[in-house]
């Protein structure tokens, strides 16, 4: 059997029927395996992989080697990771696979460690952490790589920046600009999540809700539309005038954050709550209910990482400037959440996108309630 690190071989069989399930919808990739196992275009490349794994994901390598490659696999987000799937991959499909579903950071990097064992010829990333740990610890192995892919704005930026500084050492390939995935994962991929990350966690019935969306790019309009169709009252908060301009034309109201943030929308000025286990059922704030604070994006972030001042993505060795992920915002701003609530102070949340289920509006006095942060101005319809 293949080297691998899953949490269970045994969960293998579930996993099977989970990929079989996703491949019935993947018909463009099912045609290319079919002509890939007959031409063996990939026959003798070694390509190593950092992404989500994922039924999708698993569907993709399957695909890969059937056209010759020798394949492995780490995760690029060990919250995304479905054991199960990483299971059948090794044991029904013989797939180097590395990964565990909330794996720790130690680990998380040992199984890119793992990946670059094979000396890849090829990589895809999903956040250039591969990438960026062949031009740190595994120089080595950059005279060896042909090229590779990236699938994130986040990934894209940082290569941009090796780019520029020219140190990187091979073509990178910047899937996250084609169209295709502009609309399909993030205007109708991030819409369906975000929306149905908030519904899992609160329950809460959208129809008649008032929901501010920041922003009008391919995710904000999948958020607002699919809001929108969910019965909501959409908000669009937006700073570029075409944008705006296509916000109203699509018959949502738009208007500054700090009028979107402040009354009638929020009720009175109460602290905001970060714990994340305020998504218990069991634990649910005392206080009246009163919004909703979310950011959407792929990653789904711990507990200990949503804490004031701590950064929710997650830490890794020290990078030289030329591999940070994005530079840090020099002074303080602010974000409007995609519900009414008071806008969230950028500084405490290092990172790009939207993020799920940051916090509630609850009454004073309530457990786990964010130290030190001033209420909301609500009532008086002045910017928070």
């Amino acid at each position: 059997m293949t080297d691998h690190d899953v949490k269970d071989l045994a969960l293998g069989p579930i996993g099977k029927l989970k990929i079989e399930w996703a491949e019935q919808f993947m018909p463009v990739l099912r045609q290319v395996r079919e002509r890939f196992a007959k031409e063996q275009p990939l026959k003798g490349v070694r390509l190593g992989a950092c992404l989500h794994v994922t039924t999708e994901t698993a569907v993709l390598m399957m695909t890969l080697k059937a056209g010759g490659a020798q394949v492995a696999l780490c995760a690029s987000n060990p919250l995304s990771t479905q054991d199960d799937v990483a299971a059948a991959l090794v044991a029904e499909h013989d797939i180097a696979t590395f990964a565990r579903k909330g794996e720790d950071n130690a680990t998380y990097y040992r199984h890119i460690q793992s990946v670059l064992a094979i000396r890849p010829q090829l990589t895809m990333d999903d956040g250039a952490d591969l990438i960026s740990t062949l031009h740190g610890d595994r120089k080595e192995l950059l005279p060896g790589v042909l090229g590779g892919t990236e699938e994130t704005t986040t990934g894209v930026v940082r290569l941009r920046a090796m780019e520029k500084d020219g140190v990187l050492g091979f073509p990178v390939v910047a899937v996250n600009d084609t169209d295709t995935k502009h609309l399909f994962d993030n205007r109708y991929g991030t819409g369906q999540s975000t929306l149905d990350g908030i519904l899992r966690a609160t329950n809460v019935l959208l129809a008649g809700k008032a929901v501010v969306v920041a922003g009008y790019g391919m995710c904000g309009r999948g958020v607002a539309a699919r809001a929108h169709g969910m019965g909501a009252q959409v908000i669009v908060t937006e700073i570029a005038p075409m944008r705006a301009l296509e916000a109203v034309m699509d018959g949502y109201r738009v208007m500054p954050m700090g009028r979107a943030a402040a009354a009638p929308y929020c009720m009175r000025g109460e602290p905001l709550t970060t714990s994340w286990k305020s998504a218990s059922r069991h634990s649910m704030p005392t206080g009246s209910f009163r919004s909703i604070a979310a950011r959407s994006s792929h990653r789904v972030l711990p507990a200990s990482s949503m804490l004031p001042g701590r950064s929710p993505r997650r830490s890794s060795p020290p990078q030289n400037r030329s591999t940070s992920r994005r530079p840090q915002p020099k002074a303080a701003s602010t974000w409007t959440c995609a519900a009414p609530v008071r806008s969230l102070r950028r500084s405490s949340w290092r990172s790009p996108g939207w993020r799920r289920l940051i916090g509630w509006c609850a009454s004073p006095g309530t457990a786990n309630s964010w130290p030190n942060a001033p209420p909301p101005r609500c009532g008086s319809g002045a910017p928070p």
